[in-house]
């Protein structure tokens, strides 16, 4: 029976498999050219941040769409944020536009995010007019999940209500990033989600109080099949719910008409429905990842059943799960927590079994006695508040992270294999071959990110600003130069975004860890302007740092506060270079050439940094411009003579790169790190003639992306961003 079961399972797996490929050939395909006013339909997917409204809407023949919309007004911004804008019909005017390319291969693709969603392109509205509104079940429901949203922020202490709505209605809007931060490094992350447990727990409340009142088990059976559809949707529809949902549906329906469907063909069923229903959403993490780890517990049951004590077998239920999506994990966050192994023994019970069931009754006491629900704030939130400054102490810990970086597709796969076979082997109480299997692979994972004989020189898409990752072979030593960041501007505070874009999070950040890059040797900050160093902090937060090497004079000026701050708290050494500095790794030599006093007057005290490998030689000069150009063809004019590499100065502006520069570099590649459209019309229309009258190769990031140089002996090559993706 349990032979036949497994190959059930198998089959509705594989049938599901294969329908999603069907779909996907068939059905996501470019959308129909827009008229210049077409409809849309708001769906329940989308947020307010700032002045910006982005979700998902649908058009009149059914094409999904991902909308982005600015408030023109305070007043406009305030009458959504208040009101559910789900099943609003409109009529808009807009261009579809394709998603942007990532910023490198471990950055967020929103052409991927918008497959995972079904949705077929990007427009942004221009005007729109309302039309009306669309009545359903659905949009009943969503209305009746903005309107506890609303009641949770009316009702709750305003520390207390992030995690409320994170765990009521799904809403993780308003975690606090150092928090999320803590729970991601204590591989918790989850417990901010609802997940199938939490959907279990509700369901057995609900059912067990039905039965408390009186009611029948068949009635309480069918009140709790037709509730919980309902719960999903209010829940947020988050794929982890709508598994424990359709499982559960599954399960009690076959009991109530006396079928025994084993949980496993359940899981498989489940799984098949959401493929056939949403085709995209295979390629959705929290989909993977819930799937994954419910089949782990679902197959490990012997493993289980061997443990002689609670304490034991959450532990074995953590490891099981931890392992089977360790491989998974690494894929997508190219870092895992170790520590979550003990972590998740201790949190999950208390967050399943105290923390939620005490925001469900203070939910329910806010409905019925404000009151009284004071009361019980008043006792629950100081305890609350030590509970969250005990995880943000001990998420302090050294060595909760492992970061290996993205392993290449084979190494997913045996890695994979490896955590089947482990399982096996624990299961027959094989304990040293389990941990070798488990061991072998992870190390090869880890040791592979390291093992290259080219120096690369990796200048990062940042838009408008600089970040170049020089790493030396077999990452020998790792330097990090400026670290990108936007230029923030006062305005209304209305207009602030809640989530504000982080070029050192959200793309320096990403880059390293997706090359496995934990620690860095020399972060040099060239001088103090925002797009060279107001990400600098971000990336100081996620990865380790030996020393900084910053420009004289420049640490008294305001952007360099935050990052002084953060290394200060790190215990990591600022030092103050300028020229002469030099230093030696194997046959590779890096000199500071400028600037020569401790005076700072900006751009042109920049640092600029000369590397040399055999007969390769790279000028990186930071911002300087046309007098520091000047100083150093007087001081280094045969140096710097028919150069190999040249990353341009202050971004291709026509106060750098002139016309006696150039002509005594000639480089044989020059890289302009500007953004793609920026606002200052870098790089320059007269300094890219300066290099095309001379038959000068170019790359700019903004248009080629993420460029990559890798050296071998006097023997180099580039590579641009869509090289790198493939």
């Amino acid at each position: 029976m349990k032979d036949e079961s497994h190959f059930i399972s198998g089959l509705v797996i594989g049938t599901g498999l294969l329908s999603y490929l069907f779909l996907v050939t068939f059905q996501l395909t470019e959308p129909s050219p827009l008229p210049s006013t077409f409809q849309i339909t708001w769906t329940s997917e989308y947020k307010i941040n700032g002045q910006n409204l982005r979700g998902f809407a649908k058009t009149k023949t059914g094409d999904k769409l991902y909308i982005v919309y600015t408030f023109s007004s305070e007043q406009e911004k305030n009458y959504y944020e208040n009101n559910s804008l789900t099943g609003f019909i409109y009529l808009v005017q807009g261009e579809l536009s394709a998603p942007i390319p990532p910023a490198h291969p471990y950055a967020f693709s929103m052409e991927k995010y918008l497959l995972s969603k079904g949705a077929v392109g990007i427009v942004e509205i221009s005007d729109w007019m309302f039309v009306e509104e669309k009545k359903s079940i659905q949009s009943f429901l969503a209305k009746q999940r903005h309107t506890i949203k609303k009641h949770i922020e009316r009702t709750f202490p305003q520390w207390l209500v992030a995690e409320a709505q994170a765990l009521l209605i799904g809403l993780q809007d308003q975690v606090d990033n150092e928090l999320q931060r803590a729970y991601q490094k204590l591989g918790i992350t989850h417990l901010f989600a609802i997940s199938g447990l939490h959907v279990a727990l509700v369901s057995w409340l609900f059912f067990e109080g039905l039965l408390r009142i009186g009611i029948r088990r068949e009635i309480a059976t069918i009140v709790l099949v037709i509730i919980l559809p309902i719960y999903g949707v209010l829940a947020g529809g988050a794929p982890s719910v709508w598994r424990a949902v359709s499982v559960v549906e599954l399960m009690l329906l076959m009991r109530h008409v006396k079928w025994q469907l084993p949980i496993n063909d359940a899981l498989a069923i489940s799984f098949i429905g959401f493929v056939l229903l949403e085709p995209g959403v295979i390629f959705q993490i929290g989909f993977q990842l819930s799937y994954l780890a419910t089949s782990s517990l679902i197959y490990s049951g012997v493993i289980f059943k061997q443990t002689t004590t609670t304490l034991i077998r959450s532990f074995f239920i953590t490891l099981v799960c931890q392992l089977l999506v360790y491989p998974l994990l690494l894929h997508h966050f190219y870092e895992i927590s170790i520590s979550s192994f003990i972590a998740n023994i201790i949190f999950v019970p208390l967050f399943s079994f105290v923390i939620l069931p005490i925001n469900i009754v203070l939910l329910v006491l806010t409905f019925i006695s404000l009151p009284v629900a004071k009361i019980f704030f008043a006792i629950y939130e100081p305890l609350r508040v030590w509970l969250t400054e005990f995880i943000l102490y001990i998420q302090q810990w050294p060595f909760q992270l492992w970061t290996p970086g993205k392993p290449s597709f084979w190494l997913i796969c045996v890695a994979m294999g490896s955590v089947l076979v482990g399982l096996y082997y624990l299961e027959k109480k094989h304990y040293g071959k389990f941990v070798a299997v488990i061991l072998l692979p992870a190390f090869v994972i880890h040791v592979s990110p390291m093992l290259f004989k080219e120096t690369k020189l990796t200048f990062l898409n940042v838009g408008q600003g600089d970040c170049t990752v020089i790493e030396l072979p077999f990452r020998r030593a790792v330097y990090v130069i400026d670290s990108g960041g936007i230029l923030r501007f006062e305005q209304e505070s209305w207009k602030t975004a809640e989530s504000p874009y982080e070029v050192g999070r959200q793309i320096v950040v990403p880059f390293l860890k997706g090359k496995g890059i934990r620690d860095i040797d020399i972060f040099i900050v060239t001088h103090a302007d925002a797009d060279h160093v107001e990400g600098a902090e971000e990336v100081l937060q996620e990865i380790n740092m030996q020393e900084i090497h910053v420009t004289p004079g420049s640490l008294d000026k305001p952007v360099m506060h935050d990052l002084l701050i953060e290394a200060k708290k790190r215990r990591i050494p600022v030092k103050e270079k300028m020229q002469g500095t030099a230093w030696q790794m194997g046959n590779i030599s890096f000199h500071y050439l400028w600037p020569r006093d401790t005076h700072y007057e900006g751009n042109n005290d920049s640092i600029v940094l000369f590397v040399q490998q055999g007969s390769f030689r790279a000028l990186l000069t930071g911002d300087l411009e046309e007098a520091g150009e000047h100083q150093l063809i007087k001081l280094y004019k045969s140096q710097l003579a028919n150069i190999t590499l040249l990353k341009a100065g202050h971004h291709g502006s026509k106060t750098s790169s002139t016309e006696q520069f150039v002509e005594l570099l000639q480089p044989e590649l020059t890289i302009f790190s500007a953004g793609l459209k920026n606002r200052y019309g870098h790089p320059h229309e007269e300094v890219m003639e300066r290099f095309f009258s001379r038959n000068l190769p170019t790359l700019i990031t903004g248009l080629d992306g993420t460029i990559e140089v890798r050296v071998h002996e006097n023997i180099w090559s580039v590579q641009k961003e869509k090289d790198l993706v493939q």
